[in-house]
Order: structure tokens, then sequence, then C-alpha cells
């Protein structure tokens, strides 16, 4: 990921005040806002630059609306924001990479949200391994989707595809394509 996109996906997803950046409660940014105060913090972005970090980023982290007047990202942010998102019903599994270190702490407490909002899963085990990858030696979690879902647990999918929920008990979590 190019230096503007990981600096955009900082400003959006965690720090937006470090430009003096203001987003709606729907994590919303103006897209001419973003731009003008890029620029006045020696960090200036065309605006076709941006619609190529946004369309070439390969995770699909950020959006913008259909007239590209705003712009936000799809999920990951570490401060209280509302996506809209209305709950969906997720496949019977879903995946998480993590780094094999983290199975102890998993298998106790479940899956955490630790400094995001919500928890993020994958629909395929080949994105949750390169998720894994960036932690450490990693390990592919699956997570009985339905069955948390029978039990009253919501989930959310975010504009990039990426699912969400809230946390995840270690009683639906498993290895591979089938839950403990």
């Amino acid at each position: 990921m190019s230096r503007k996109s990981k600096f955009l996906s900082m400003l959006l997803r965690h720090k937006p005040e470090t430009i003096g950046l203001t987003l709606d409660r729907n994590g919303w940014a103006d897209v001419n806002d973003l731009l003008l105060r890029l620029k006045k913090a020696n960090r200036p972005l065309a605006r076709e630059e941006l619609e190529e970090i946004v369309v070439g980023n390969d995770k699909k982290r950020f959006t913008l609306s259909p007239d590209k007047s705003r712009i936000r990202a799809a999920q990951g942010h570490s401060f209280d924001i509302d996506l809209g998102l209305a709950p969906s019903t997720p496949p019977q599994l879903l995946f998480h990479g993590t780094a094999r270190s983290n199975l102890d702490s998993i298998f106790s407490n479940g899956l955490e949200a630790k400094g995001r909002n919500q928890v993020h899963l994958s629909a395929d085990e080949e994105t949750a391994l390169r998720v894994g990858s960036r932690h450490g030696k990693p390990v592919v979690l699956s997570v009985d989707a339905q069955g948390m879902q029978k039990e009253g647990h919501q989930f959310f999918r975010a504009d990039n595809g990426v699912w969400l929920t809230d946390f995840v008990p270690a009683g639906f979590l498993g290895f591979g394509k089938r839950p403990l």
C-alpha cells in the first residue's frame, strides 16, 4: 500500500484530527475539505489520485459516495462511528486470520475487537490467511456465523465485503471448515 493510501487510511479510520478533518456520524468526510486540508498539511493529493487510491486499493478500504463528493473508510475505525449498515445474514462459516501466538487468548476470551469498533471476519480462508500473515505466523480460524446469529449475535457487511460483529465467543471458533 502506498504511503498516500496509508496516510488516508490513518485519517479516515483513526485520526482525522491530525489535519483538522471532521467526519460526520457515519464516517463521511467532504472530499473538497479533505483535499484542502491535505494541501495545508503539506501532503497534497489531486482528486484524480484520490480516486485512483480508492479504486486501486486491494482491500477496498475506502468508499466514495455515488456523486464522489464524500469519502469514508469502509470499516476498521478505532473511534465510535455508525456506518449505517443493516444487519445481514452471514454465510454458515466466516474466517478470521490471526497469529498463532494469539490462540491461547482467543480460545480463552473469544475474538474481541481490540481497539476497533468490531471484529473483522472474511468470507474466504485465503483473505483471512493474508490478514493473519501481517501479525506473525498465521493461522485461520473458522467462525460458526449462522450458529452465532441463531443465538442473537448480529452481523454486518461493510462496503468492501468484510463481515463485522461485536464479539465472537470462543465456543463458535474452530479450525478450517468446521467449528469446534
